[in-house]
């Protein structure tokens, strides 16, 4: 790990290589696992205001699901997160003709509908962050369903880091984008003497 501003990175968003492989995973990290995509305090209001719109490009299931539970939930360790159908896949999900998963707030944002893109731990996975008083930790979350994507990442020779450059920008901002390339070409340097 190493400390980058305010935040603690794992040096695996720099050396691990990842590019999402829809074709082979089908959008699995959104109907698998045991809870909801992890929100952001100020991510639930978000989801308030804009659920009337996104409303239209949801299934029939995720509606019901959003309309008993609530546009987002408190889990039992006092977190928030996106409801669930069933207690299986994302409220939000939606299909596409091919079966692959997709989300209907990126959808929504897509046709220009609204301006939020989709919960930050949604556009940052395969990194997974957790802030506490002092800090925040950037780790990479390591799921046998992207197998895949790790196999692809490595055929492409791309780095976590630079395959969620938008996600990471978007999240903590340019500045500490370009403070963590700088510290990723030092590394390479340092590798290659």
């Amino acid at each position: 790990m190493f400390q980058l501003g305010k935040t603690l990175v794992s040096e695996d968003i720099l050396e691990k290589e990842f590019v999402c492989n829809l074709s082979a995973c089908k959008g699995s990290c959104c109907i698998e696992g045991e809870a909801g995509a992890p929100l952001l305090l100020e991510e639930a209001s978000v989801l308030e205001d804009i659920y009337p719109k996104v409303k239209p490009f949801l299934r029939k299931e995720g509606i019901q699901a959003i309309e008993s539970q609530g546009t987002w939930i408190k889990n039992d360790f006092g977190d928030i997160e996106t409801p669930l159908v069933n207690n299986a896949e994302c409220a939000y999900v939606t299909f596409n003709d091919k079966g692959y998963a997709s989300c209907g707030i990126e959808d929504a944002y897509n046709q220009g509908v609204i301006s939020w893109k989709k919960p930050i731990s949604c556009h940052l996975y395969p990194i997974r962050t957790r802030d506490y008083s002092e800090f925040s930790a950037v780790n990479y979350h390591k799921w046998e369903i992207c197998d895949d994507a790790c196999s692809l990442g490595k055929e492409l020779q791309v780095p976590v880091y630079k395959f969620l450059k938008d996600a990471l920008v978007r999240r903590f901002g340019e500045n500490w984008y370009d403070a963590l390339e700088k510290v990723a070409q030092e590394k390479q340097n340092d590798a290659s003497l």
